[in-house]
């Protein structure tokens, strides 16, 4: 967005340097400073993307996670609405049991474990602070930093060393490229929607084939991908078997796809090319 808006990035503890950006510090565990810090910047939108997202560490720290994932989303929510700003929430599909496919926004939430409680009362808290906010329910991926690699770059790294890695087949989901769902987050809230919306790729697949698709798109050996249940492992959270959300809603507010699998990994080896993985790569460093 970056050639569209003035940005701002708010630091937290790494230190950020990204082309046509400003980074200014954010302290989002009170009220009242993000209050005075925001009347000082004055932004038009507020994105917040700031959690605890390793769901095993979540279930290992209950309360870390419910101050990341919950308190601070309400006091977001609360100084937005306070100040008047549109608000952009940035949600999970981690919410439902997965006891079936393509789950709709007005369906109740079912959290399996501590990351999709926390996740699920940010929203009831946000919503109650600030009606209206528009909340992004998705599963995305793409190019990260060096501190975090996402789901993609996991799997490119390691096919691209030579090694093997095991992967769910019986896990589920509908994933966006980050790009495709940073327009769409945008275009909602230009157009004054609010509520809950599900932001995320048309393309129900297992984590199994999003790996086996996008190594063939990367020309990586895909014989390095070994089957893996999630049903047969044993880790400190449980999960949902299928996370598939259904877009209809955004799709139909949008007037347009949100695209598909084929499209998004195309996208990411253009971006690759472009020089955005590197740049990505070298924009965060220790602080």
């Amino acid at each position: 967005m970056r050639d569209r808006h003035e940005i701002y990035l708010a630091q937290h503890v790494r230190r950020i340097r990204l082309r046509d950006t400003r980074v200014v510090p954010l302290k989002l565990e009170s009220t009242e400073t993000m209050v005075r810090q925001l009347e000082e910047y004055r932004p038009d939108l507020i994105v917040h993307t700031a959690g605890m997202t390793s769901v095993d560490q979540c279930e290992r720290e209950p309360q870390k996670a419910h101050e990341a994932n919950a308190v601070l989303a309400r006091n977001v929510a609360q100084a937005t609405a306070h100040l008047g700003l549109r608000l952009i929430h940035i949600s999970t599909d981690h919410l439902f049991a997965g006891t079936r496919s393509f789950y709709h926004e007005d369906e109740s939430p079912e959290p399996l474990n501590v990351y999709a409680r926390t996740k699920f009362l940010a929203e009831q808290w946000v919503q109650a602070a600030y009606p209206a906010a528009l909340m992004i329910r998705t599963n995305f991926f793409g190019w990260g930093h060096r501190f975090r690699k996402s789901f993609s770059d996991w799997i490119l790294s390691t096919l691209a060393a030579g090694q093997p890695l095991d992967v769910f087949d019986d896990a589920n989901f509908t994933p966006i490229l980050v790009d495709r769902l940073a327009l769409a987050a945008h275009r909602l809230s230009a157009m004054g929607l609010t509520g809950i919306y599900h932001v995320v790729g048309s393309d129900r697949v297992s984590k199994y084939e999003f790996a086996a698709r996008l190594a063939r798109r990367f020309a990586l050996p895909e014989g390095l991908i070994r089957h893996a249940r999630i049903s047969e492992t044993r880790l400190p959270a449980r999960r949902p078997p299928d996370m598939s959300l259904d877009n209809a809603k955004a799709r139909a507010a949008l007037g347009a796809s949100l695209g598909t699998l084929d499209e998004y990994f195309e996208a990411l080896r253009h971006q690759q090319q472009m020089g955005q993985k590197l740049e990505l790569l070298e924009a965060v460093s220790e602080g």
